[in-house]
């Protein structure tokens, strides 16, 4: 399918509008202007973020908590902290559907840098039963937003309550920019979304299919009490300068990955994620994460070299299910599921919790800042060598 000979981006995407010289608006359109007041709006985050980390020190049991999926940027979070800026981490795992690969990078990690670790498994027939319900329901923006803006909140509310429960001051989480959707956070998810805000996705209570019990996986400060008070929640990567071929480097020369197989983000990311990948492929025509990675290269945080053969060979896997495509088949047959369930059912919205679309939508200001309870989490623990 025709690209953009600068950015990759396909014309299938919406807006990308290819001309002649096979230019995508988006590269056609890019402001110096534009990129000089987001490097200094990002200049001010580090100076936050810097200051945040000079604060904590000593305030709880840890300084920050670094919630780990074994994917490259998470490591080596990981590493800068406790290496480069001498904090006490706790490192904190939900386990869901995370790949033998990104477990290996976790126990090699926390191994090699001596931090404490914190794993929580949740119900895995819970999590199987919100998956299969999302992806038959659908929000018309596809299917990795849908499952992903309803099963990052839950993982992002574990790292919360878990670090208000032992006073950690700090969540700094591996976000790359452009995660999650700036709608959401971009650096900092406010404050009145984490002391204020219900993240129950409303579509999930108003469905029936979710009694109290499960829909109290979902964090929620006006149901929950909090003694030691709340975390700030932040995105590092969002206020440093970033290069995903540099970060991928650093964690192989540093030995916080076997190879440089485990540093890349196509073979450490969540199986599910070749099952949103191929509904979303097959819905719209191009894969969902495309203008996430094509704005990383129009912005040199990513290289043009390296997604010119990944985009086609992944879609390609994804689309004959081979490969790591395999997963698809995998995971339909996981959730008991077919092909044909895969469907887009529910308006623009539908699962968004309150905080999208308010006055504190876009979550990059610099301020600092309880009926029934959710299971305890696990305390810290080692993950056992494999």
């Amino acid at each position: 399918m025709p690209r953009c000979r600068q950015c990759l981006i396909s014309d299938s995407v919406p807006g990308a509008d290819l001309d002649t010289n096979r230019l995508c608006r988006f590269c056609r359109e890019d402001d110096p202007a534009a990129r000089a007041a987001e490097e200094a709006a990002r200049l001010a985050r580090e100076d936050d973020l810097e200051q945040a980390l000079r604060d904590c020190r000593g305030r709880g049991e840890y300084d920050c908590l670094v919630p780990l999926s074994g994917g490259k940027d998470s490591v080596y979070l990981l590493h800068r902290l406790k290496r480069e800026y001498g904090l006490k981490v706790l490192a904190f795992t939900t386990d869901i559907n995370i790949p033998p690969i990104a477990w290996d990078n976790i126990r090699r990690a926390v191994t090699a840098l001596d931090i404490d670790h914190a794993v929580y498994r949740p119900s895995k027939k819970f999590y199987a039963k919100l998956f299969r319900h999302l992806l038959s329901n659908q929000e018309e923006r596809g299917a990795v937003y849908t499952v992903s803006y309803v099963y990052a909140p839950l993982f992002e509310g574990d790292a919360i309550r878990l670090a208000a429960q032992k006073g950690i001051p700090l969540v700094l989480a591996g976000y790359s920019p452009g995660q999650p959707d700036p709608e959401r956070m971009e650096y900092e998810f406010s404050p009145e979304l984490i002391r204020e805000t219900d993240w129950t996705p409303p579509a999930l209570k108003a469905s029936g299919a979710f009694d109290e019990e499960e829909l109290a996986y979902f964090f929620n400060p006006t149901r929950e009490r909090f003694p030691h008070g709340l975390p700030r929640y932040l995105a590092p990567y969002h206020a440093w300068p970033y290069s995903q071929e540099e970060v991928m480097r650093k964690t192989l020369e540093l030995g916080l990955v076997k190879s440089a197989r485990h540093a890349n983000p196509v073979l450490t990311n969540y199986p599910i994620q070749w099952l949103l990948m191929y509904s979303d492929l097959n819905h719209f025509g191009y894969n969902p994460y495309l203008p996430e990675f094509a704005t990383l290269i129009r912005q040199g945080k990513a290289s043009r070299r390296v997604w010119r053969v990944l985009f086609p060979l992944v879609d390609f896997m994804i689309r004959h299910k081979t490969l790591l495509g395999r997963e698809v088949s995998q995971c339909l047959r996981w959730l008991g599921m077919t092909e044909s369930e895969l469907a887009v059912a529910l308006p623009r919205g539908a699962y968004d919790p309150p905080y999208t679309g308010g006055s504190h939508v876009r979550c990059d200001h610099l301020a600092r800042t309880a009926a029934k309870p959710r299971p305890a989490l696990a305390a810290p623990c080692r993950v056992p060598a494999s």
